[in-house]
């Protein structure tokens, strides 16, 4: 069944009692059963709290600009407006703070302000954050090697490889982040984290990984020599975790609560998925609401805050830039685990598959989130027409 846009019918996915369209196991994650699943994670599978304590909430004050009619480009090329292009590009939320305050909020395709959203690989940014205020209490340090905190990966693709090869992905590990086939090591997450059972009709013989750690151990190839070049793969963020539970003896969704989720004065609890051993899916399993995830990228605009280190958040700000880093970020970069648009700007974006993006830009003032059910893993004229939306929202702002 193909997907649908916020302007079309929407199919009656679990809707009933009982419900006659169930997002079947194998592809909840997959259009158009996405359009309804990234809102109801906790409905599909295990998962573990981050608590957002009894403490203050930070309350946004509002300025609200009439932005909807705002003429930007679609993702061919052609005009269109804000709202136009946000039903093409499947948006389910869509926010934009300037000077810290909110002046534009829009929900679709049934999301609320409560409604906790999946983030996908914004959860690396997440991770990455927590482990910037470890380091910078020194009980971890990017400078040493994974095994002196892991010391059983001797044995595994990561010998070798510092603490700060993993934060930005420059490992030579051997790790397929193809989506598409079921035994590549990211289709093997899948299995391992939980999020799908084994595909049925597989090869009897192909020994599927129980847990998350178990799939890390069984990473025992290096293809070139660490920090030789920067490689997307999921898998250096769980290794990540791994280093910062095994220094703290706390669980990953404890560690986000403490460190960030109850300081940065959330109004809602969020969560991640877990896996068999109770690990949290650090490299996309995060859920959030839509002001939840602007107070985060607030929090990193006001450089931390006293929370997470300023010098942790200007250094990340630096990395090494283009060309043709990606197709949607030609002079990007990637530096403990946040994307950098450009060397001019040094703007910070989170960014997930299916659409999931935090825009962190110092020089507007601007936070933008956009949280998103493509029918697609990827598009790059979506992720293209969305960062000139943004640019086009600043100039309209000043």
């Amino acid at each position: 069944m193909d997907s649908y846009r916020n302007g079309d019918a929407r199919p009656p996915i679990m809707q009933g009692s009982p419900p006659a369209m169930v997002p079947p196991k194998l592809d909840w994650d997959r259009p158009p059963w996405n359009r309804w699943a990234f809102q109801h994670i906790r409905e599909i599978l295990p998962t573990a709290e981050v608590w957002r304590g009894n403490g203050h909430r930070h309350r946004f004050e509002r300025a609200e600009a009439d932005l909807d009619d705002l003429i930007v480009e679609d993702s061919t090329g052609a005009p269109t407006t804000l709202a136009g292009l946000l039903d093409e590009t499947y948006t389910d939320g869509f926010l934009v703070l300037k000077d810290g305050k909110i002046v534009l909020e829009r929900y679709f395709n049934g999301m609320g302000e409560r409604t906790l959203h999946l983030s996908q690989s914004m959860a690396k940014s997440v991770t990455g954050s927590v482990f910037g205020i470890l380091a910078g209490r020194g009980l971890i340090d990017p400078a040493r090697s994974v095994t002196d905190y892991l010391p059983e990966l001797s044995a595994t693709g990561w010998s070798g490889a510092t603490v700060q090869h993993v934060l930005d992905m420059t490992t030579g590990v051997n790790f397929s982040e193809d989506y598409t086939d079921p035994y590549s090591d990211i289709g093997q997450v899948d299995v391992a984290s939980g999020w799908k059972p084994v595909p049925p009709g597989s090869d009897p013989a192909f020994r599927w990984p129980a847990h998350m750690y178990e799939l890390i151990l069984g990473l025992a190839d290096a293809t070139r020599p660490h920090g030789a070049a920067f490689e997307y793969r999921s898998i250096e963020t769980d290794v990540l975790a791994f280093m910062m539970e095994r220094v703290t003896g706390k669980r990953l969704a404890q560690l986000v609560s403490e460190e960030l989720w109850q300081k940065l004065g959330a109004e809602e609890s969020a969560c991640f998925t877990v896996d068999s051993a109770g690990y949290a899916l650090a490299d996309g399993g995060f859920n959030a609401t839509l002001r939840d995830y602007g107070r985060f990228g607030q929090l990193i605009l006001d450089n931390g805050r006293g929370i997470v280190p300023a010098d942790w958040i200007e250094t990340t700000r630096n990395g090494r830039h283009g060309p043709d880093f990606s197709p949607s970020l030609p002079e990007g970069s990637y530096h403990n685990q946040f994307w950098i648009e450009n060397p001019r700007s040094r703007a910070l974006m989170c960014r997930g598959v299916f659409g999931q993006l935090i825009h962190i830009d110092w020089n507007t003032r601007m936070v933008v989130v956009k949280l998103s059910t493509y029918s697609d893993f990827s598009n790059v004229a979506y992720s293209v027409a969305t960062l000139k939306a943004v640019h086009a929202i600043a100039a309209a702002l000043g």
